[in-house]
């Protein structure tokens, strides 16, 4: 059985604490949706590159964790991120991957290895400590919270379909107003 994302989003908004989450395309407007605050970075426009972004502000800030909801599309676009994350091995960093098993994004065309991908076996391969694989919604939810809790890096894939269509801000995505709010929060975290 497969999970629905805003489901997951939903049970990972619930468990939010101060952590700063960095979202990507579908799972940033479900996360905005039912968490809206000014500790979410969204990345939209720059596929593959989530990851990436997240990493390097979890180096930059030790003392935060760090969130990161990426999808199977787009970390596809950038699988040597496992690798520089599992070898930078930062204690802040939890990477979920929504696995739809499409680009979503991009008119919901077809992953290459569809179906056939594992991807917690590509982060346990690339160097990750701990990777999960979640396809139940309630195995998820009693899970989550002491996920969230445990020292990165954190592999963590969400196998989803897309669920109830969340409002798309795209005014405020694309807005000067949501990147200076963001800065300013992260700035006084």
């Amino acid at each position: 059985m497969t999970m629905k994302r805003d489901q997951c989003m939903a049970a990972i908004a619930a468990h939010r604490e101060d952590e700063v989450v960095c979202a990507v395309y579908g799972a940033a407007f479900d996360m905005l949706h039912f968490h809206r605050h000014p500790l979410i970075f969204v990345s939209f426009g720059a596929m593959g590159l989530l990851s990436s972004q997240s990493l390097g502000m979890a180096i930059c800030r030790p003392d935060k964790r760090f969130i990161v909801l990426d999808g199977d599309g787009s970390l596809l676009m950038n699988l040597g991120t496992l690798v520089t994350v599992a070898e930078v091995a930062p204690k802040n960093f939890i990477h979920f991957v929504c696995e739809n098993g499409s680009y979503e994004a991009n008119g919901g065309h077809p992953i290459p290895g569809r179906n056939q991908v594992n991807f917690a076996a590509l982060a346990r391969a690339a160097g990750y400590q701990k990777a999960y694989e979640f396809s139940e919604i309630e195995e998820f939810r009693v899970k989550i919270g002491s996920i969230l809790k445990e020292e990165g890096p954190v592999f963590v894939t969400l196998k989803v379909e897309p669920g109830a269509d969340s409002p798309k801000d795209w005014a405020w995505v694309h807005g000067a107003e949501s990147r200076k709010s963001f800065k300013a929060a992260l700035s006084n975290a």
